[in-house]
């Protein structure tokens, strides 16, 4: 429970930053063209707000409705759907009575804040943590795979080499390459011998769905952490922190070999010999049906010592460009990603979420380095999302604004009227879609 409140925790802190600078840029260029803006609003307020005041012209709050936010513009059709103003004659004051330029940079403010913001997120993540990656060449003992690796065709103890017959510098960068670079091949190091793992459609579909593929292949130098409860291990009396040390005599060099013997052993007794206290034990488990025994493991920390990682730190003028780099491609690796959607063969829409996913993103303790790089992400994300020619999106108004002036011809304001509530309709099943998908999967 206190692992889901810290996620929430910094799920609301990292949306309410960037909704609040999201519509900060609406609002700015608004002031800018001496545009009215009669609200500016943290979360949506039907019916009531949690909190509000008024300063000069504009009300600010907080809603009650955590979808988001919103700055409402005079003469501006938007969500708040008021019709009555827009019978009346075009005010200077107006959205409607500002040269289209101005009005594209009104609508275009909310996006440049938000990438923006993630280029200064990321520049002061290098600068104040740097970065440090696990290089794949450090990866000795090759990989331990789980579930979604083994049926892609990837072995325990495999050396990955390249991916297309491109070396991925960065390991943890190999299964995300496959992914977004919809590679066809793995080449891998078995038992001595190149060995080319070809990537089906199918396979990629996997991918997409699996949140662990592969891992560095860690010796078996481990004790248990978590025991689940009513599980065979704890009904055999397994405790946190008994060292393993082997079972049934046979001992492992790897932690993969110890779990592959224990799924060997469906439904079977096994004997596992621990220390508990620097005392030894003696266990009788009965493995499961899923050839499992029900328990976390805790590694050594010299289980660890080969692994060695490489740090690169910053000074203050080399974070700015670094950062600006990585906001680059992370756009471009998003926008990757995005296309995965709409692709059949990968099905891709079916792993779509909503708050849930979004919140498990974040790590179970706070961790300031990890929060700012996920609300970095975020930024991106909102800003990429926001430019999607829908209407009731900035980039709806965004389109029918660059008709405009290519054309010369401005939409008539019932046109935007049934626009908006057409984008409304589709936000809100894409909201449903996504959730509905959440709440599925916690219950497969």
């Amino acid at each position: 429970m206190e692992q889901v409140l810290i996620k929430a925790a910094q799920l609301i802190l990292s949306l309410s930053i960037l909704v609040v600078l999201h519509e900060f840029g609406h609002f700015a260029f608004a002031r800018l063209f001496k545009t009215r803006v009669e609200k500016f609003y943290l979360f949506f307020d039907p019916w009531f707000a949690l909190f509000k005041f008024k300063r000069g012209e504009t009300e600010y709050g907080v809603g009650w409705l955590p979808l988001g936010g919103y700055v409402k513009i005079s003469g501006m059709i938007d969500e708040s759907m008021d019709k009555e103003a827009m019978k009346l004659p075009p005010q200077p004051h107006e959205f409607r009575a500002k040269k289209a330029y101005q009005r594209l940079l009104i609508m275009l403010g909310g996006v440049m804040m938000n990438f923006i913001f993630a280029f200064v997120i990321y520049a002061g993540i290098l600068y104040a943590w740097g970065t440090q990656y696990l290089p794949t060449e450090n990866v000795t003992h090759g990989i331990m795979v789980y579930e979604t690796g083994e049926q892609i065709g990837l072995q325990n103890g495999d050396q990955i080499l390249s991916v297309d017959q491109q070396y991925i510098e960065n390991f943890d960068k190999i299964i995300p390459t496959v992914i977004l670079d919809d590679a066809h091949s793995i080449q891998v190091l078995r038992d001595g011998q190149q060995v080319d793992v070809e990537i089906s459609d199918e396979d990629l579909a996997l991918l997409i769905k699996s949140r662990a593929v592969i891992a560095p292949r860690l010796p078996f130098e481990c004790s248990a952490g978590k025991v689940m409860p009513d599980s065979p291990a704890e009904q055999a009396g397994l405790k946190k922190g008994d060292v393993f040390v082997n079972i049934d005599g046979q001992t492992f060099n790897f932690y993969d070999q110890f779990t592959g013997y224990i799924k060997a052993k469906k439904e079977q007794k096994i004997t596992m010999n621990v220390l508990r206290d620097g005392q030894p034990q003696s266990l009788n488990v009965t493995v499961s049906e899923d050839g499992t025994i029900g328990f976390y493991p805790e590694f050594h920390e010299s289980a660890y010592a080969f692994l060695e990682y490489e740090t690169i730190n910053y000074g203050f003028l080399e974070a700015i460009p670094a950062g600006f780099d990585r906001g680059i491609n992370t756009i471009k690796d998003y926008l990757k990603q995005f296309k995965l959607i709409f692709s059949p063969k990968t099905k891709a829409y079916e792993s779509l979420g909503g708050f849930i996913a979004i919140g498990n993103i974040f790590p179970g303790a706070w961790d300031w380095a990890q929060f700012w790089n996920m609300t970095a992400f975020l930024s991106i994300i909102l800003a990429v999302m926001n430019l999607l020619p829908i209407p009731a999106l900035d980039g709806g108004h965004v389109t029918f604004l660059l008709y405009e002036i290519v054309s010369g011809r401005k939409p008539g304001d019932k046109f935007l009227e049934y626009a908006q509530i057409t984008g409304m309709v589709i936000l809100l099943t894409l909201v449903l879609y996504a959730n509905a998908n959440d709440i599925i999967k916690l219950f497969t």
